[in-house]
């Protein structure tokens, strides 16, 4: 209780800043064209690049979890920022796939986790009485890179070209993660708000119980929860990694109105980590977690038959808001159904299903796209129909996580 309460609103902006650079990962489909343009590779060798890069993040989360749930949250951060840095100074000296693949996918990717898993699951652990709305604001900050750094990058890219473009945005990124790393740090154990007493909810299910990573790998409610994240983030990363390519070849965009298109996208993945992640707190995780379902498989359909500026805009919006209420929400459901002690190494571990999901995402659509003579109108449809499954796997574990609650209440 030594902590001053006030002190965790500056993590939390300090950790929203942090997650700012790293989420410009989102604006990939920017550079994507460009480097296509100048090394005259293939949609589909380009975009693994940002697959690495997303597919990586877990691993690093993890390994950062486990440090920074033991040794705290400021020098994994600094290290993070190092290397995130690094990895996108050195993309701009690029020559080759395989040196795009190690730098912005490789160091890149180990970057983001390492940053990521420490700004999440601190923040959450300072804010147990709004663990959907810190969680919401933390990763808010990650989907926020694409609506500040995508016009950026446009702008940077029209006068320096590509290459400059990322040695500029690169060493921007180090500097100010490092800076920011400065203001982190985790809370006592046990540490509360003054005044403020956990209660046992809908949405706070076996709160206190604290598991390892280990412990928790072995119920059969992790897996179902891994399969629900992994459904959840497939489409979102399938529409932000071909976002502006979509636009550009579906509704014939030009590569500046696109970029706008991957701005308001940004802003829906935004808004969705703190939209959902706030209503998650007042409705339940998983009554939230169907409708965001729903919203995202009606929204596939819709870009499916898109033609116009407004559908478009309006269908990957759509798509974006319910795969930033995902990232929003899903800390807190780890931390409701497993405790907070180990967010950090538990969280990575969950978080291996948004790396099973950034690499089948983006690969299906560019899969689909060079086997389909340029449409991507199937991987539309694929992901559409996997939110229904996520439906399904919400309702079971939904329906067993009532069954404990009852057995509870009967025992108390």
């Amino acid at each position: 209780m030594g902590e001053k309460s006030e002190n965790r609103w500056l993590i939390l902006a300090a950790s929203i800043i942090m997650n700012l650079c790293i989420g410009s990962a989102y604006a990939w489909s920017i550079f994507q064209k460009p480097l296509i343009a100048m090394f005259d590779w293939t949609t589909a060798q380009a975009s693994l690049a940002f697959t690495l890069n997303l597919s990586l993040v877990p691993i690093a989360m993890i390994f950062a979890g486990r440090i920074q749930d033991r040794q705290g949250p400021k020098k994994v951060t600094f290290v993070g920022g190092l290397i995130f840095g690094a990895g996108i100074i050195l993309a701009g000296f690029t020559n080759s796939l395989t040196g795009l693949y190690l730098t912005y996918g490789v160091l890149g990717g180990f970057g983001i986790g390492t940053v990521y898993a420490c700004t999440v699951a601190n923040t959450v652990k300072w804010f147990p009485d709004k663990r959907g709305l810190a969680g919401g604001l933390t990763a808010a900050g990650f989907g926020f890179g694409a609506v500040v750094f995508a016009p950026v990058a446009v702008s940077l890219i029209e006068n320096y070209t590509v290459l400059p473009t990322f040695r500029i945005l690169g060493f921007i990124f180090m500097v100010a993660i490092i800076l920011c790393s400065m203001f982190l740090k985790a809370p006592q154990a046990g540490w509360k708000p003054e005044g403020w007493q956990p209660k046992v909810t809908a949405t706070t299910v076996n709160t206190g119980q604290d598991c390892t990573a280990s412990e928790m790998t072995k119920t059969p409610k992790f897996y179902i929860l891994w399969a629900m994240y992994t459904i959840g983030c497939i489409a979102g990363l399938m529409i932000i990694g071909h976002a502006s390519p979509i636009g550009q070849e579906k509704i014939g965009l030009s590569p500046q109105v696109a970029a706008y298109a991957v701005s308001f996208l940004g802003l829906a993945n935004t808004f969705g980590r703190i939209f959902w992640g706030s209503v998650s707190d007042k409705i339940g995780r998983y009554n939230a977690v169907v409708l965001m379902y729903i919203v995202s498989s009606v929204m596939l359909m819709l870009l499916f038959v898109a033609k116009s500026f407004g559908l478009f805009i309006i269908a990957i919006c759509g798509i974006a808001l319910s795969f930033g209420g995902f990232m929003g929400i899903f800390p807190s459901i780890t931390a409701d159904n497993f405790g907070a002690k180990n967010l950090g190494i538990n969280y990575g571990v969950m978080f291996t299903a948004f790396g099973l999901a950034a690499f089948f995402g983006p690969r299906i659509a560019a899969v689909v796209k060079q086997s389909s003579g340029g449409d991507y109108g199937k991987a539309f449809l694929t992901a559409s129909a996997l939110n229904i499954i996520g439906i399904v796997c919400t309702l079971i574990i939904n329906s067993q996580l009532k069954k404990q609650r009852s057995i509870a209440d009967a025992k108390n």
